[in-house]
């Protein structure tokens, strides 16, 4: 009789146990009322327009379509959207990548707004994805840097699939995290240069996919860093794709003049001839 009520006890405690365990990673996505978070940030109509019409306008690249991802201040993501018929019609792994570029420009900017809080950066400093690529190669000064905030994938892959990409993405509401060290993710700012949040774009080659996060950032008016520090040197584009990396002589990656050098791509666009953003 006592093993018996030993063995029932054991069973509901992990029964309990179970439950609990699932619980906790089985978290419904957030409704509207609960994103009080993205307050003032575009929605996913906003950004599903702007993704759409910055696909059409820019024919760089391979043409593809594309996914597109907001987060906040605090890395919460705000809007999921896709460009093509169906979820199918863009690559499938471009919507998670989406989100770590989006997560990746909105932790390493800053703003050069009273609300800095003493950054040490009197005029900011707006660093896109496509900045880090050579400074996270070997021997680069952020070496290791892409390890350093990884996807939280319960986030990234909970269900149901039928909803990625709509209003009602999973994502959404909650905190993604990842960094991303190619081209299409950039900060978001507001007016006053204020950062508010981050941007990311993919689906193409990662140089098209600047150009169209940049198209993306532009339509949503929150592109208001003119005058903040960036690595691109050129107040109207400062934290635009940079292209400076020569073949190195001994092998292996290229090197970057600058540090922050990306690679060109297949088709790759004229970045000089993007919008210059505003005061």
């Amino acid at each position: 009789m006592l093993q018996t009520r030993y063995l029932c006890r054991t069973a509901t405690l992990f029964s309990g146990l179970s439950l609990a365990v699932v619980a906790m990673f089985a978290q419904p996505a957030a409704t509207e009322a609960d994103r009080t978070s993205c307050a003032g940030l575009p929605n996913y109509t906003a950004l599903k327009n702007a993704l759409v019409s910055a696909t059409e306008t820019e024919m760089s690249g391979l043409n593809n379509q594309m996914w597109g991802t907001i987060v906040d201040r605090d890395g919460n993501v705000c809007a999921v959207a896709f460009t093509g018929v169906n979820r199918g019609a863009q690559w499938l792994g471009s919507r998670v990548i989406s989100a770590q570029k989006a997560n990746t420009a909105n932790d390493f900017s800053l703003d050069a707004s009273s609300n800095s809080n003493g950054s040490g950066q009197a005029n900011g400093l707006a660093l896109s994805t496509a900045n880090l690529y050579s400074a996270v190669q070997p021997g680069g000064s952020l070496y290791g840097l892409q390890a350093s905030n990884p996807v939280d994938v319960h986030v990234a892959y909970s269900s149901p699939s039928a909803a990625y990409g709509t209003a009602n993405d999973p994502m959404v509401g909650r905190k993604i995290g990842g960094v991303n060290v190619f081209g299409g993710g950039l900060g978001l700012y507001g007016t006053g240069k204020l950062l508010v949040g981050g941007v990311g774009v993919s689906g193409d080659t990662s140089c098209a996919d600047h150009m169209i996060a940049w198209r993306v950032r532009h339509a949503l008016g929150l592109d208001h860093l003119q005058g903040v520090g960036g690595v691109a040197n050129d107040p109207a584009h400062p934290d635009n794709i940079i292209y400076d990396i020569k073949p190195n002589p001994n092998g292996g990656t290229g090197i970057s003049a600058g540090g922050f050098g990306h690679p060109t791509c297949i088709n790759t666009g004229d970045q000089t001839q993007l919008p210059p953003v505003q005061p």
